[in-house]
């Protein structure tokens, strides 16, 4: 078991607010007491801002073995405690990724069925088009986000959306290296598109 995140690497950053020693050994020693065994973290990143309204926002990024990002933020009227809730949120999101990762590696016995699993397997295969987005009203402010395209499983696509609460997952097969995006259906069954570029007229 990992019961000490020995010599990890955390950064600790300030947007709209001076880190002092204080607040950043609380980081650290915050992260560092994440004594969980799975997912295995390699880096810790926690980004600390005081907003317009003197509200302090926390917010932690572990970059984890297996391709694994767990992302969590908290605001409240003291920092410590946004430190503190935010760690409370990444530890129950490393608890799901370890109790997903154990159902997954789980092999039921002779004669038992593998139910769950070929629900999943079922509703990866039925493909839709997604719903074609509204036009943005003149004046909405469109809110532009970078996101890392990792190598994942249809499977391990399906844990990241429901452990980290996304609307999908762009991700890359690692055998095909195929771009393409995971999303849930309006009739909750799982959807995968593989986006194809349109040839160029000659």
């Amino acid at each position: 078991m990992q019961t000490a995140n020995i010599n990890l690497p955390v950064r600790v950053t300030g947007r709209h607010v001076s880190i002092t020693d204080a607040m950043r050994d609380h980081a650290e020693r915050k992260v560092a007491s994440l004594h969980l065994d799975y997912p295995r973290i390699i880096e810790a990143r926690v980004i600390l801002d005081v907003e317009s309204n003197f509200r302090h926002r926390a917010e932690i990024v572990l970059h984890c073995a297996n391709h694994i990002t767990i992302e969590a933020h908290s605001t409240t009227a003291d920092m410590y405690a946004s430190i503190d809730e935010t760690i409370a949120k990444v530890a129950r999101m490393m608890r799901k990724h370890k109790t997903a990762m154990l159902k997954r590696n789980h092999r039921p016995g002779k004669g038992r069925k593998r139910e769950g699993v070929k629900f999943l397997a079922d509703r990866l295969g039925d493909v839709a088009e997604p719903m074609a987005p509204e036009a943005a009203p003149q004046g909405l402010i469109l809110h532009k986000e970078v996101s890392r395209v990792k190598p994942l499983q249809e499977r391990e696509a399906i844990e990241e959306m429901e452990i980290r609460k996304l609307p999908f997952v762009l991700f890359k097969h690692p055998q095909t290296e195929r771009l393409s995006i995971l999303y849930r259906r309006q009739d909750g069954d799982y959807a995968v598109v593989h986006p194809e570029l349109e040839a160029k007229a000659s």
